[in-house]
């Protein structure tokens, strides 16, 4: 409702939102552009569902008005605390529930942190995805996989490319990446110019695709960006990102007059550090094999979509190794993390069909760990060392580099932009406060800079941003086909059974008055070995047949009540002779 107040003698408030509420209405109804209308009454609503205070899981909601937009739609990888489960993705609840509001998702790579929660989502709803061409690919693949391509429509955009989504006006821009078509995202609100950076760096001699378009970036800054949100996971990093062509120079000197056979592992969507591999190889005259799922899923991709370029005669199947001498091949693996079921990781643990280690062998791993993958990776690379392969992985030796922008060149997205608010996105809280810190530096006023929350609004004007309310966020974990059926309970079990182990103690007693007509039998798992512990079980059985003469005399004949207290003795009587407290698992069997 417009209120004016014509001073002494005029039109009084009431009687003023009264004659102006009908020319509001037309206004409207009739308006070819509804912005006018929602800049009177609504507020840009950006809504992070993942990728704060934590690494990865990345999605970021857009809202005005009526209208909807999603920027990438990633996973995370579980932590040591989250027994048997695969990935976490995130609470969904918030998209299903506005489902016919949502006019696009946006997907700014083809990092799994950033499209690997597609196909859960999709399951849910159907809304269009805008990607680039490699990006779209690995979406196709990854839906095709599900059995959900048919369901989604996908269209397929580039960087300098804009197109509407409800209110929103979305111009691609390109960025460098640790994969190839990487952009940032532009978004031209009714409040003004939102940049959404995505993962990005700042390479200035990049493999392919030209460097990070930091004239787009600048003449945006001219124009006014009204807010910027730029990638945190290296703020803490001083100085600039070291180029991608940086690896190439060290694959040439590692494979020179190297006479072994050469085993490489890194993150298989690095498109432009596996054309490296394979151009050292191919310059070297080794063929080249590939093995791991993923690695082969990306190359066929990338190659199909022109992305990557194989030197004729170079690629041959993995089941062709042992035709070829050791000294003139080289692998190319998954498992740069440790992962229990990664082609390397069997390779050193000899579980892999073609490939055993050995002497003759050496291991490049160029990769850095993924925060929480520390201890995994050290035990792969002790079990190679064990085999008396030839192990090279340390950071000193320049086979890595990072795909995200260190503090240097975050500070000049802020120089370029020159954003009147800025939000910290992809980081742990220390990088969300450092890059917060940096951005007020830079010029940005403290007011005007808001470190967010999973599921906290963040509501912005033309002349301010703050937090407000909440909306459901989380983590939904998955573990098999089960989707959010792990919760904290089933958790709290598993971390209890794997720290004490289980008692399970199975008696029958009589459906009358419930009393012992045979065992009480013990079997353990994770506690002790029952053969080993004669004394400490035939104890057991006596607390249980003591606790169920107890109950006997007490005429209890619940066995919710019979199980509680058979479960409290004995607990009690291990803690106080072993100081551990299994799981304890009372079973009744009627008779």
């Amino acid at each position: 409702m417009l209120i004016i107040s014509a001073g002494q003698g005029g039109y009084n408030e009431v009687e003023t939102s009264v004659l102006f509420a009908p020319f509001l209405l037309v206004l409207y109804i009739f308006s070819e552009k509804k912005e006018f209308f929602y800049t009177m009454t609504s507020k840009l609503k950006i809504i992070p569902l993942g990728g704060l205070n934590e690494i990865g899981k990345n999605l970021t909601v857009y809202e005005y008005g009526d209208d909807i937009i999603v920027i990438d739609c990633g996973l995370g990888f579980p932590d040591e605390e989250m027994y048997g489960v695969d990935i976490v993705i995130p609470d969904f609840t918030y998209l299903v529930q506005n489902q016919n509001r949502i006019r696009a998702i946006i997907l700014t790579h083809g990092h799994e942190d950033h499209i690997g929660g597609l196909p859960f989502l999709m399951r849910e709803i159907n809304v269009p995805l805008y990607a680039t061409k490699l990006t779209a690919g690995l979406i196709e693949l990854k839906l095709e996989e599900q059995n959900l391509l048919d369901k989604v429509v996908i269209n397929t955009v580039e960087a300098g490319q804009k197109f509407k989504a409800g209110c929103f006006g979305i111009e691609l821009i390109h960025v460098n990446h640790s994969i190839a078509d990487s952009v940032a995202v532009a978004i031209r609100t009714p409040v003004g110019t939102i940049i959404h950076t995505g993962d990005f760096k700042i390479d200035v001699t990049p493999i392919d695709g030209g460097m990070t378009d930091l004239t787009r970036f600048g003449e945006l800054g001219k124009e006014g960006v009204l807010m910027l949100l730029s990638d945190s996971t290296n703020v803490e990093r001083p100085g600039y990102s070291e180029s991608e062509s940086k690896v190439g120079s060290r694959f040439d000197q590692l494979f020179k007059d190297c006479d072994k056979r050469i085993i490489v592992t890194t993150f298989a969507s690095n498109v432009h550090r596996l054309q490296q591999i394979i151009n050292s190889a191919a310059k070297h005259g080794r063929k080249v094999a590939i093995t791991g799922r993923s690695m082969e899923n990306i190359m066929r991709v990338a190659t199909d979509l022109g992305y990557m370029d194989v030197p004729k005669d170079t690629l041959i199947d993995i089941t062709q190794i042992n035709s070829v001498p050791k000294n003139r091949l080289v692998i190319i693996t998954t498992g740069s993390q440790g992962e229990s079921m990664s082609a390397l990781y069997r390779m050193a643990f000899t579980g892999h069909r073609q490939v055993e280690i050995d002497a003759g062998d050496r291991v490049i791993i160029s990769a850095s760990a993924i925060p929480g993958n520390e201890m995994t990776i050290s035990r792969v690379i002790n079990e190679l060392f064990m085999k008396g392969a030839e192990v090279i992985y340390d950071r000193l030796e320049d086979l890595h580099v990072s795909g995200h922008a260190y503090r240097e060149e975050l500070k000049m997205m802020i120089a370029l932009t020159q954003p009147k608010f800025f939000m910290p996105l992809h980081g742990e809280q220390r990088h969300l406060r450092t890059h917060a810190d940096v951005a007020k530096s830079m010029g940005v006023e403290p007011n005007n800079v808001v470190v967010g929350d999973i599921g906290r609004i963040v509501e912005v004007t033309k002349k301010s941003v703050k937090l407000g309310g909440t909306v459901p966020a989380g983590k939904v974990l998955v573990d098999g086909t089960g989707v959010g059926d792990v919760g904290s309970v089933v958790l709290r079990d598993r971390r209890h059974l794997a720290q004490d182990g289980m008692v399970v103690v199975v008696m029958t007693l009589s459906s009358e008055d419930a009393s012992l007509i045979s065992g009480p039998d013990i079997v353990t798992r994770g506690f002790v070995y029952v053969k080993e512990s004669d004394v400490l079980i035939d104890e057991l059985k006596r607390v249980t047949i003591e606790t169920l003469d107890s109950c006997e005399y007490q005429r209890i004949t619940d066995w919710a009540t019979i199980k509680a207290k058979v479960k409290a003795n004995l607990s009690g009587y291990l803690y106080k002779q072993t100081k551990r407290s299994p799981m304890i698992l009372p079973v009744i069997m009627e008779v």
